[in-house]
């Protein structure tokens, strides 16, 4: 497998059609079936984390336009996963995506920087 040795920039736009969690649904004050989040998103490089954005409140489809970079050394993947923020205990997994170095490198060509997802 193709491993990545270089400075990593990241940039989170945005994120579309988020669906409510089951913590999220039982703690709604209003009992509807549709909740609102508190979405925020955490990037990491082989399980070490190396960003996360703000905490964006009630929104399912949060917009955040946040950077982060960090020097990688033999990378295999990048996970960025998105959380519901919540008051209490240990934050509620909302969904993820891995996206594989040696996938990125092979459709980047020459500007040697990606844009995707």
């Amino acid at each position: 497998a193709m491993k990545f040795n270089g400075y990593l920039k990241v940039r989170i736009g945005e994120a579309v059609g988020l669906q409510p969690t089951r913590w999220s649904l039982r703690h709604s004050l209003f009992r509807k079936g549709y909740q609102l989040l508190d979405p925020y998103v955490t990037v990491s490089v082989d399980q070490v984390r190396v960003g996360q954005t703000s905490t964006k409140q009630k929104t399912n489809k949060p917009t955040y336009n946040e950077e982060f970079s960090a020097t990688v050394t033999d990378g295999h993947q990048i996970e960025l996963s998105v959380f519901h923020d919540t008051p209490i205990g240990y934050d509620d997994f909302v969904a993820n995506c891995i996206l594989h170095f040696q996938d990125l490198l092979r459709s980047a060509g020459p500007s040697d920087s990606f844009e995707g997802w």
